[in-house]
């Protein structure tokens, strides 16, 4: 997992700066002004937020004490304005970065609905393009996106973004391989029952461990 544990609005900010980056170049790095309008569009945003000036300032402290993010001046102005510094930590290129952004703006996705919201930051050709360029992230001894597997009534698999402090313990959960057996009609056999048992401990032993490694691994920010 990544060691940066994002809050929600350090991740929320560190999304914006990396979109308007591609998306308006022309206005950024951002002042904080406009980096707080960005954080609170109702638009390409999940959850929409309504954050304060002085929140927005905190968690773009909290990015630069991490060196996500650098302040830098303006030519003969004293407005402070604010870039992301993603790129120095990991070498991505713009079809990654531009996944990373859209997961950080808008939480777990399918490869789908990522290659319709980035069509403006870096476009994909096709839904494997986008599933290829997520497995990359997924790679290595620092992952930066963790695959979930479909969930009873969903027929995708969802992406999340490791960036942030914490998965959902659900979606840890989700992790777990499980193949559930075929319907029968035919009645359970004490044999049967028992194999069942067993599963279902083994299952429980698993996420409690998961759960356990990923505590240990949030008391390592605290």
């Amino acid at each position: 997992m990544s060691t940066f544990a994002l809050t929600p609005v350090e991740s929320r900010v560190l999304g914006c700066l990396i979109e308007k980056e591609r998306t308006t170049p022309e206005n950024y790095p951002l002042s904080i002004n406009g980096l707080t309008a960005a954080c609170n569009q109702s638009t390409n945003r999940e959850p929409v937020m309504s954050l304060d000036e002085k929140t927005v300032e905190n968690g773009v402290n909290a990015l630069r004490e991490k060196k996500l993010a650098s302040v830098i001046f303006g030519a003969g102005s004293r407005v402070q304005k604010y870039k992301h510094r993603l790129l120095e930590h990991y070498e991505l290129n713009l079809r990654e970065v531009a996944l990373l952004c859209v997961l950080l703006l808008r939480g777990p996705q399918t490869p789908g609905e990522l290659r319709g919201r980035t069509e403006r930051l870096s476009p994909f050709e096709s839904t494997a393009e986008v599933e290829i360029c997520l497995d990359e992230l997924a790679r290595g001894d620092s992952p930066l996106v963790l695959k979930q597997p479909a969930r009873p009534g969903q027929k995708e698999a969802r992406y999340v973004q490791l960036l942030s402090a914490e998965v959902p313990e659900q979606d840890l959960a989700s992790t777990i391989s499980y193949q559930p057996s075929a319907i029968s009609s035919e009645p359970a056999t004490p044999s049967k029952l028992e194999a069942l048992t067993t599963e279902v401990a083994t299952l429980r032993t698993e996420l409690e461990q998961l759960r356990e490694e990923f505590r240990t691994f949030r008391r390592q920010f605290e």
